[in-house]
């Protein structure tokens, strides 16, 4: 059985948890080797504690590198049986190396970039400081995973040409854990139009936009908002939501088990980001769209993006051109009033391929199995999209 040691960034993310459930599904055994952002994290899987960091932080987390490969190395053991070291996020990559170092180890490892940090877009010298980091660790793996070819195309292409052997593997729900049935029904209820924000609130545009829409339609639309507010971000979150009488805020969510719950309650799922504008935010394919697709609800995303391309390619949601302070009122009054372009999308959704939203078994294995050397590409193609590598320049 491999076994993979797992650098994660925190413990209770969910999408920390889904790669684990991954690893689990394709018969792997998983090691953790993670960091928190809460006090108290509890996990059900074998794990070293590396620490706590903390949103925004940037000096702590840099000392976190140096303290988390300490106590990952102060576990010579569990690191030395490890067939494959995992890490997500360059911190995370950086931590790893570092470890491994301190162990005397050779274990090959494979980074994940979950994004692309706004410190590696900047233009002056500490962009070209933190993309030099980037590339020398890049240039010491055996893969590079992204969940976005946006990912590749826009940054890893641009900055490391030939450094990296690549790999897509979307934020797809993981395959073996119980998500419930899939709807039959395509028609909506009746009422206000339910529109739902879900997953780490961390967009101070997105809110100003649901804000807007909430005033703007009134009572023919009710906002929900599902996850943790990154008040770093938005710091008056709380109070900007307060007595808004058509938004509920709901507030932290168990993934898988929740979702259930969370999306039978919508019509449509808000999938835009401006974090990052123009940079990640435009790159990324968000979780919301395959959870959404799971269940039905067709996702609304901003032109241009990454995301609009995957919803267009396949006709499921909606996509809105700028400005969206009033193209986002104006989709949601016109659905409200009718609402059949949802249903005939959410049909859509409803007949799409399994595969398209849930990862298939043996996915994320056979990527393993490939960066380890034990498979050939054509092989490997069919479970995930492998681009060969390119000579460096």
């Amino acid at each position: 059985m491999t076994h993979v040691a797992f650098f994660a960034q925190d413990a209770a993310d969910a999408a920390v948890r889904r790669r684990v459930q991954g690893f689990r599904d394709d018969g792997l055994k998983v090691t953790g080797f993670t960091m928190r952002r809460r006090d108290q994290v509890e996990v059900d899987w074998d794990n070293v504690d590396l620490g706590r960091t903390y949103d925004a932080a940037y000096l702590q987390r840099i000392r976190s590198i140096f303290r988390g490969a300490r106590l990952a190395a102060g576990q010579p053991d569990l690191l030395a049986q490890a067939d494959v070291i995992y890490a997500r996020n360059l911190d995370m990559l950086a931590t790893a190396f570092r470890a491994r170092r301190i162990a005397g180890l050779d274990t090959p490892v494979i980074y994940e970039a979950l994004d692309v940090h706004r410190l590696l877009t900047r233009k002056d010298m500490l962009g070209l400081a933190f993309r030099r980091l980037e590339g020398a660790l890049l240039a010491r793996t055996r893969a590079l995973v992204v969940s976005s070819p946006g990912f590749l195309r826009n940054h890893f292409d641009l900055h490391h040409h030939g450094r990296y052997v690549p790999f897509v593997l979307e934020n797809r729900l993981a395959a073996g854990a119980d998500y419930g049935p899939r709807p039959s029904r395509t028609d909506l209820r009746t009422g206000p139009l339910q529109l739902g924000w879900v997953g780490v609130l961390r967009c101070r545009r997105s809110l100003d936009l649901l804000l807007n829409t909430a005033r703007e339609a009134g009572a023919k639309v009710h906002i929900h908002l599902h996850g943790v507010p990154a008040l770093t971000e938005i710091p008056d979150f709380h109070a900007r939501i307060k007595g808004v009488a058509n938004l509920t805020f709901h507030g932290r969510y168990r993934s898988p088990e929740d979702l259930s719950n969370i999306y039978s309650g919508l019509d449509v799922v808000w999938a835009g980001d401006f974090m990052e504008a123009g940079f990640n935010s435009a790159w990324l394919l968000p979780n919301r769209i395959y959870e959404g697709g799971y269940y039905g609800v067709p996702a609304i995303a901003p032109a241009g993006t990454q995301t609009a391309s995957w919803i267009e390619a396949r006709d499921v949601g909606f996509t809105l051109p700028e400005s969206l302070a009033t193209t986002l009122p104006a989709l949601i009054l016109s659905l409200a009033a009718n609402g059949s372009p949802v249903a005939v999308r959410r049909k859509r959704l409803l007949n799409l391929p399994e595969s398209t939203l849930v990862a298939p078994r043996g996915e994320l294995g056979g990527l393993i199995d490939r960066a380890l050397g034990r498979t050939n590409v054509e092989e490997t193609r069919a479970l995930g999209r492998i681009t060969p590598p390119q000579a460096a320049e």
